[in-house]
């Protein structure tokens, strides 16, 4: 018997109230006083007032009736109204709840296929694609472990949960409670199965869990490396001036390894914490990454790279922000393609004014792998954009969307000499959405990568186009 559905259109007709046994009842007593007149047993006012009463008497009778009528209608209008095909009031409420739910009923515990649904809730009905009002459980549900609770609850009577995780691109991880609700009308048995969705909450677990695992190796091996150069130290090194200092300078470029990681942690987390917070400084975005390149020409020399800078205009890209901050995105991607750019190759340094957020986004080689890290929520704005494209070796499409992860380094990129902490990428997607803009990446293999970062304008005053500002080798 389904549950919650419309009763059967075979419910109970409304009774109707019949009035005919009362008016056969007064014409009866009529007739026996004309008659009684007519045998002059009676005198002319006493058959007017024994005609008078009877017809008081039968009107009373049929008030009364049709007043019990009306009554009995009004008793069963719920019952004929859900007969009609109306839905109980309960059902509606259980549609709004925002839980999907079923009810599952069954008969035969041997039998997979005797398990069906009777009733899905429109948050059910949404999660589970669900086009008709019943059918066979399996056809939603092919999971072990849900197939399992839901047979604890129908015939073993008790309580059962799981974790149950969707297919598809947007899987998403639910927690799946049954709960028995006894016998329907004809035997059958019932339960209720009810699915909270638990991503969010699973997603955010497992980046804690992932961030302190990788916080922990990436300072146990620069405290390892330390630890294993004093002991030396304090040995048979301890005399060997020439081992002496080749052991210091290691240990001074782990310690500053060390102190590159807790700074970048503590950059994360501050901006992480305020990133609720739009900034309301003015920042003019040219000027801010002229000074990051003032500041790396001295390591872009040293690793035999070009950097060539092509920058709006003063005033021309002014956006709000914190200009720190903004440094800090510059200065992080500048880093990364001077790094992985290899001697006598170009970094070409772009700002531009003006743009929407899909010009901002549309990339510059149409034959390069493509992908949006960040995307704003108010895409109708102008935005100023800043561009740094490499002449490395490109990174892989499956690598892209992992660029932005805590301590993610690219496989075949983490020799040495290229350290980092991993958490640079992560610190930009952070700013750029603290800022309200956006991140973007394109890279083609063995032709090098473009990241993308864009911030609102305060205004687009029409001023000259780019041109190319400085040139430093």
């Amino acid at each position: 018997m389904p549950l919650l559905q419309p009763p059967s259109l075979m419910a109970p007709r409304k009774r109707e109230a019949s009035l005919w046994p009362v008016v056969a009842a007064g014409f009866a007593g009529l007739a026996s006083i004309l008659a009684l007149a007519a045998l002059q047993r009676l005198d002319a006012p006493a058959a007017v007032a024994a005609l008078l009463f009877i017809a008081a008497t039968t009107a009373l009778a049929m008030i009364v009736a049709d007043r019990r009528a009306e009554t009995d209608a009004a008793d069963e209008a719920p019952q004929v109204a859900r007969g009609a095909g109306e839905a109980a009031p309960y059902a509606t409420l259980i549609n709004a709840l925002p839980d999907p739910i079923l009810v599952i009923q069954a008969s035969e515990r041997d039998d997979l296929s005797d398990r069906r649904y009777v009733f899905a809730n429109t948050a059910a009905r949404e999660l589970l694609r669900i086009q008709h009002s019943e059918g066979l459980l399996v056809t939603l549900v092919r999971d072990p472990q849900v197939l399992e609770v839901v047979d604890e609850a129908l015939f073993g009577a008790r309580d059962a949960e799981t974790v149950y995780e969707t297919g598809g691109v947007q899987a998403r991880i639910l927690r799946v409670h049954a709960r028995p609700l006894g016998l329907a009308l004809d035997g059958a048995h019932l339960a209720l199965l009810a699915f909270r969705d638990e991503t969010e909450v699973r997603r955010v677990e497992r980046t804690r869990t992932d961030f302190l695992a990788n916080a922990s190796h990436e300072l146990r091996t620069p405290l390892a490396s330390l630890t294993g150069f004093i002991e030396t130290l304090r040995g048979h090194a301890k005399d060997d001036r020439t081992a002496r200092d080749r052991f210091l300078a290691i240990m001074h470029a782990q310690a500053e390894r060390m102190s590159r990681l807790i700074d970048d942690l503590m950059s994360l987390s501050r901006i992480e914490l305020n990133e609720h917070i739009a900034p309301d400084d003015e920042v003019d975005l040219s000027q801010a990454v002229m000074d990051v390149v003032d500041a790396v020409t001295q390591l872009a020399r040293e690793r035999g790279v070009v950097l060539e800078p092509v920058l709006a205009r003063g005033g021309a890209a002014r956006v709000l922000g914190d200009r720190d901050q903004i440094v800090q995105v510059a200065q992080n991607l500048i880093d990364n393609a001077v790094k992985y750019s290899p001697p006598g190759a170009k970094v070409r340094i772009e700002v531009e004014s003006g743009l929407t957020a899909e010009a901002c986004a549309a990339g510059l080689r149409a034959e390069a792998q493509r992908l949006s890290l960040l995307t704003p929520d108010h895409s109708a704005e102008t935005y100023a954009v800043l561009r740094v494209t490499d002449s490395g070796a490109g990174i892989a499409r499956e690598n892209l969307p992992r660029l932005t992860e805590r301590f993610y380094r690219v496989e075949g990129q983490k020799s040495h000499e290229r350290a980092g902490t991993g958490l640079g990428l992560a610190i930009v997607k952070h700013i750029a959405n603290r800022h309200r803009g956006g991140l973007s990446v394109e890279s083609l293999r063995d032709q090098g990568t473009t990241f993308t970062v864009y911030f609102p304008l305060i205004a687009a005053p029409a001023l000259p186009a780019a041109g190319l500002v400085a040139k430093v080798s």
